[in-house]
This record gives C-alpha cells, sequence and structure tokens, in this order.
C-alpha cells in the first residue's frame, strides 16, 4: 500500500509541474505575437528612414512618424523582456516543484512566488503590449490622414 501512495504522489508532483506549462504555453503564443509586431515596426522604421533620406517635402510629418515606430518599438521590446521574465518564471515554478518535493517539501512559498512572478511579468507584457497596440492605431490614423491631405492638394 505504501508504494502506490508513492506512486500517487508522483503523480501529483507531475500533475502540480503541468500547472505551468499552461501559463507556458500562452506566454509562448504572446511572445511570437509580439516579436511579429517587432518585426513589423522595424519593417516600417526602415522604410520611413529610407523615405526620410530622401529629404522629402513632409520630413516633419516623417519624424513624428519614425517618433512614433520609436516608441511602438520600445514598447515591444518590454512586453518581450517581460515575457521572457515570465517564460523563466514558470520554468523556473516547474523546476522549483520538483525540488521541493526531492527535498521533502522544504522549499515553502518559493514556487508560488516565482508562478506569481510569472503572472506579474504576463500582467506587465499585456499592458505593454495594449500599448504599443493604441499607439500603432493612432500612428495609422495620422500617416492616413496626411495620405488623404496630400491627395486632396
Amino acid at each position: 500500500m505504501l508504494q502506490n501512495t508513492g506512486a500517487l504522489s508522483h503523480y501529483a508532483i507531475l500533475t502540480a509541474m503541468l500547472a505551468p506549462a499552461f501559463f507556458l504555453t500562452a506566454t509562448a503564443a504572446l511572445l511570437a505575437s509580439a516579436n511579429t509586431r517587432l518585426a513589423r515596426v522595424v519593417d516600417r522604421l526602415r522604410s520611413l528612414i529610407v523615405a526620410w533620406e530622401l529629404d522629402a517635402p513632409d520630413r516633419a510629418e516623417r519624424d513624428e512618424q519614425i517618433l512614433r515606430h520609436r516608441q511602438r518599438a520600445h514598447l515591444v521590446l518590454r512586453a518581450c523582456r517581460l515575457l521572457y521574465g515570465a517564460v523563466a518564471s514558470f520554468v523556473g515554478t516547474s523546476l522549483s516543484l520538483a525540488m521541493d518535493a526531492f527535498l521533502g517539501f522544504r522549499l515553502g512559498v518559493v514556487p508560488t512566488l516565482l508562478a506569481v512572478f510569472g503572472v506579474l511579468f504576463l500582467l506587465g507584457a499585456s499592458f505593454a503590449m495594449w500599448r504599443e497596440v493604441s499607439l500603432a492605431v493612432v500612428s495609422f490614423d495620422a500617416e492616413l490622414d496626411q495620405e488623404l491631405a496630400r491627395r486632396r492638394n
């Protein structure tokens, strides 16, 4: 009977270690999205820089666009850093759960704290991405208004 109890505790430990995997999956999806957004911002910045170097008559407008896109790039970078922190926290949570069981449950709140840090990193990254998406729409509206004004003239 004791062997069965030991097997059950191993399953309980494995189950507990899998819980952070769900957070890891969500984090990985957000990280993929953030990296895609960063690539788009970088591509747009490069095209603006090429146009900027041509010293076009709308240089002031392009300077504003470049500034907005730089802000977007920094927001996405912040989100990526936070998401990588979340990944590390969730991996640390999983490992600390295994170590805690191996050490006779002496780590106390360490696994829980790592999980809380991971969730806080996710929250921070979500706010950064929310801000970046908002800035993207503001930038798009401004560029569209500029193009419409050019076509009217």
